[in-house]
């Protein structure tokens, strides 16, 4: 990174780290909703950056919840574009807010760093609270195994289970039995969070919906589709919560099956008084899509708004992907423009597969815009991948051209 990147940083930092104690003026605040919509939408990072330090001048005594949020989409632009030097000096500058001895302010900086992937900071900080005169509880304590799951580092959270309540007297809560239930089904090891739960029965620890379906989802992903729906059968008969998102990890083992099973559990959902969302739909279309009923898929799309879902990224990467597959280059493109509407851009080999079948197809100014919208979507990091393919394909544009279309 360049030097002149961690000096721009460094002043927002500082400036950051004193804002609790300043006096801002500004006569049109930015509203916290508006800043996060931005981020969202935004993919430069120093401009993520300027966002979020003005929502912080803005609102440094808003609630707790509103400025983890902005923070956690920051840090996760700043992740995408491997700025892991700018997230350490954003978060670090907040341990000179006075807001850290609150446990949940500090707590926030321990998501954030499990949500770059940096777990030996996020232990660090947590190893800190003495210093930063922090109390400690279950409540810090998940967001470090949180941390610990988000930065795929699985073995260790039985290890911070054992050794982090006795070191410092908190007793863990039913969440913080979830995380590590979830950690060994994450792992790939369903079968040690079984063994987990009936030492929560044992103990008279409360197991949660959420909990059961880690473990189903586990055993789903390990081919295991028997024990998963008896464990299945024993949420159910335990009275527990059956929420959308258990539905929609029997849905996504369905997915592979028969799209008339997919819809008939998608209508059961409703039956049960549950609405479906967008990830319930994505595997009814996915389903379609695997059995090349492209025309079925493609109507499970453009139905969303009907059952006001909106589309995420899956759901444009899955059939931008498949109506590729099928040489359906011009419907793809049409669905990759409605993506970038809605700043739901699928990933780099999904566009790249598109890019070459325009090209095939003699597309070329259809390739040629999604090329120069991709130089402004995606990071850094990836420009040049995608220079190397408009040479290969024929599609680099002269000077004078470039900057005409710049321009529009």
């Amino acid at each position: 990174m360049a030097s002149s990147s961690s000096s721009t940083l460094l002043r927002r930092a500082r400036h950051l780290s004193t804002v609790a104690a300043t006096t801002v003026t500004n006569p049109t605040p930015m509203t916290i909703s508006k800043a996060k919509s931005k981020l969202r939408t935004e993919h430069d990072t120093d401009k993520a950056l300027d966002i979020y330090s003005t929502v912080q001048s803005n609102h440094s005594t808003s609630s707790p919840g509103s400025a983890h949020h902005a923070q956690q989409i920051t840090v996760r632009r700043l992740a995408k574009s491997h700025r892991f030097s700018d997230i350490e000096t954003l978060i670090e500058s907040h341990k000179n807010d006075p807001r850290v001895t609150d446990e949940g302010f500090l707590s926030s900086l321990i998501r954030s760093y499990g949500i770059a992937g940096m777990f030996d900071n996020a232990l660090k900080t947590y190893t800190q609270m003495e210093i930063t005169k922090t109390p400690r509880s279950a409540l810090s304590f998940n967001a470090l195994l949180t941390a610990c799951v988000n930065s795929k580092k699985f073995d260790n959270a039985p290890q911070l289970f054992d050794e982090m309540p006795v070191k410092y007297g908190f007793k863990p809560d039913d969440y913080s039995y979830g995380i590590l239930v979830k950690s060994y089904c994450d792992a790939g090891k369903p079968e040690k969070g079984m063994e987990k739960l009936k030492e929560m029965d044992e103990m008279g620890v409360k197991v949660s919906g959420v909990t059961y379906t880690s473990i189903i989802h586990s055993l789903y992903k390990k081919g295991n589709v028997t024990e998963a729906e008896r464990v299945w059968d024993e949420m159910v008969s335990r009275g527990c919560v059956i929420d959308v998102a258990a539905h929609n990890v029997r849905l996504m083992n369905a997915a592979d099956g028969e799209p008339e099973d997919v819809k008939r559990m998608i209508e059961e959902m409703i039956s049960a008084g549950l609405k479906p969302d967008t990830i319930s739909y994505n595997y009814l279309m996915t389903c379609y899509c695997r059995k090349g009923m492209m025309r079925e898929a493609k109507e499970v799309y453009d139905k969303l708004e009907e059952h006001c879902c909106n589309p995420n990224a899956a759901t444009f990467r899955t059939l931008v992907y498949h109506l590729c597959k099928n040489e359906q280059f011009e419907t793809g493109y049409k669905v990759f423009k409605h993506s970038v509407k809605v700043n739901k851009i699928p990933d780099f080999n999904t566009l790249k597969y598109l890019v070459e079948g325009l090209a095939k197809k003699s597309r070329t100014k259809d390739a040629k815009g999604m090329i120069r919208t991709m130089r402004k979507k995606f990071p850094p990091n990836l420009l040049v991948a995608w220079a190397k393919i408009e040479k290969d394909l024929g599609l680099a544009s002269t000077e004078t051209e470039a900057a005409k279309q710049d321009r529009t």
